[in-house]
C-alpha cells in the first residue's frame, strides 16, 4: 500500500476530532452493552467450482457490465470477468493492454512463490558461533517476519554473549531500493531498505502491523534487538562462520502470503519476490517472478516489473493476466490457497471499510491497489445463484475515492448473477 493522498489522512483526522467528545461522554453507557461473538471469516473452500451453477443470463449481465463501465470515475479502465462455470469471459475491455497496476501486483508475486516454494515452504534464519566464542552472527536469510518472540527463542538458545553480528550477504547483487520508489515511503511507512531480516518488516518501536514508520536499518536493529538480549555491548554486520548454535523459523509460506496480501504490506511481498528468485538461482526477483508464471503457461507478454509489490510506478500488468492467475486458482489445486489470503469485502484487510452498503459485502474477495491516480482491485465473488467469477480491473489517472467506490458497485453487480 502506499500513500496516494495526504488530504485523506488530514480529513480522516479532523473526523476523529468531531467525535471526540461524544466518545468520551458516551463512553460508559456504551461500556454497558453486552454484544454477540465477533463474526469469524470462512477460509476458502476447497473446491471453487459451483456444484449446481445456475444459467447466466448472457444479455442482461452484459448489458449491466457494460453500463457500469461507462462511469467516468473509473478514469483510463481496462478489465476482464470470467464465469468460472463455462470458463468464458463475461466482460472485456482492453484486457489485454497493460496500464499501472499498484498493488494488485502482489497476485503475481503470490503466484510464483505458491507454484515454485510450495504453501509449506518456511525460512530458517540460523544464528552461528565462529572462532571467538564470545562472538556469534546472525546469518540472516530472507525472513523479515522475525518478532520478539523468535528472538528469545533465538536468545535462549544462545545464551550469553559479548558481540552480535549479521551477515546479510544472501542478497548481495539486490538493490535496496527499486526503480519507481520514493525514499520518503520509508518514514511515510509503506517500504523499508530492503534487507534480508527485519523485525516485522522493519517497523519501529516494537509495531508489528500498519502503515508506521520503518527503520532504514532494518537488519542491523535485528542484531541489536538480539543484542539486547544476550547482554551484548559489540553490534555490527559480518560474515557468518562458525558452528549454527540457533535457529528459528518462518510463518508457512501460506501465513506469510495473508500477512502481505490481507494488508498489501510491500516489504513482505518484495521478500517473497526475493525468496522466488533465489529458489531459481537469481538475483532478478521480478524477473524470476514472471519466469514461473511463464511456465505455468500464463501469457506475461507487455507485463513490466520492477518490483513484487506493485510500490513502483514503473509496473505495467495487463488485467488479462491477472484474471487468468485468478480463474487458475478457481479451477487447479496449486493456486487454491490465494483465495484464503484476499481480504474480504467489509470484513477484513483492506477491503474492511468498502462495500458495506453494497450486495458484494461479505462475498467478495479481492486483491487491491493504490497509488497516486491508479486504483485497482483483483479477485473472486460468488453470486447468489451459485455461480462464480474471477475478475481484474484496473483503472489509472482516475480519482481514488471515486474509482474505488465504482469497482465496488461493478463487482457487486456480479453478485447478482
Amino acid at each position: 500500500m502506499k500513500v496516494w493522498t495526504w488530504v485523506a489522512g488530514g480529513l480522516a483526522l479532523a473526523a476523529v476530532g468531531a467525535v471526540a467528545g461524544f466518545g468520551i461522554a458516551a463512553h460508559e453507557e456504551l461500556s454497558q452493552l453486552t454484544h454477540t461473538p465477533p463474526y469469524q471469516l470462512q477460509s476458502a473452500p476447497e473446491a471453487m467450482v459451483p456444484v449446481t451453477p445456475s444459467p447466466i443470463d448472457d444479455a442482461s449481465l452484459t448489458t449491466t457490465l457494460a453500463t457500469l463501465a461507462e462511469n467516468p470515475d473509473l478514469g483510463v479502465f481496462h478489465g476482464r470477468v470470467t464465469s468460472i462455470g463455462s470458463g468464458a469471459a463475461v466482460f472485456d475491455r482492453a484486457s489485454e493492454e497493460a496500464l499501472r497496476p499498484a498493488s494488485v501486483t502482489k497476485v503475481l508475486t503470490a503466484s510464483a512463490a505458491l507454484l515454485s516454494l510450495g504453501a509449506q515452504d518456511r525460512i530458517t534464519t540460523e544464528v552461528v558461533r565462529g572462532a571467538d566464542p564470545a562472538a556469534v552472527t546472525i546469518k540472516a536469510a530472507g525472513d523479515v517476519w522475525l518478532d520478539a518472540q523468535a528472538l528469545d527463542a533465538l536468545a535462549e538458545q544462545i545464551g550469553h554473549a559479548d558481540a552480535v553480528y549479521i551477515d546479510t550477504s544472501v542478497w548481495d547483487g539486490m538493490a535496496e531500493m527499486l526503480p519507481g520508489w520514493n525514499p520518503l515511503d520509508i518514514d511515510g511507512g509503506y517500504v523499508a531498505p530492503m534487507q534480508p531480516a527485519m523485525l516485522s518488516g522493519g517497523r519501529l518501536d516494537g509495531e508489528t502491523t500498519g502503515d508506521v514508520p520503518r527503520s532504514h536499518t532494518p537488519a542491523l536493529d535485528v542484531a541489536q534487538a538480539l543484542a539486547d538480549r544476550v547482554g551484548a555491548q559489540t553490534v555490527g554486520v559480518g560474515p557468518a562462520e562458525g558452528d549454527v548454535v540457533a535457529a528459528v523459523e518462518s510463518p508457512t509460506l501460506v501465513e506469510r502470503l495473508e500477512l502481505m496480501m490481507k494488508h498489501s504490506d510491500n516489504v513482505y511481498a518484495e521478500a517473497i519476490g526475493r525468496e522466488v528468485a533465489l529458489a531459481r538461482g537469481t538475483m532478478d526477483a521480478p524477473g524470476a517472478t514472471l519466469s514461473v508464471l511463464e511456465e505455468r503457461g500464463f501469457n506475461t507478454a507487455g507485463v513490466v516489473l520492477r518490483d513484487n509489490s506493485g510500490l513502483s510506478t514503473e509496473d505495467r500488468i495487463a488485467p488479462k493476466l491477472l484474471d487468468a492467475i485468478l480463474a487458475d486458482a478457481a479451477t487447479k489445486p496449486e493456486l487454491r490457497p490465494i483465495f484464503s489470503t484476499l481480504p474480504v469485502a467489509s470484513g477484513d484487510g483492506t477491503l474492511e471499510d468498502r462495500y458495506g452498503d453494497l450486495p458484494g459485502r461479505g462475498w467478495v474477495r479481492a486483491k487491491t491497489g493504490t497509488l497516486d491516480g491508479t486504483a485497482s482491485l483483483a479477485g473472486t465473488v460468488t453470486s447468489v445463484n451459485g455461480n462464480i467469477y474471477t475478475f481484474a480491473l484496473i483503472c489509472n489517472d482516475a480519482d481514488v475515492l471515486d474509482a474505488r467506490r465504482a469497482m465496488d458497485e461493478f463487482t457487486s453487480a456480479l453478485r447478482q448473477f
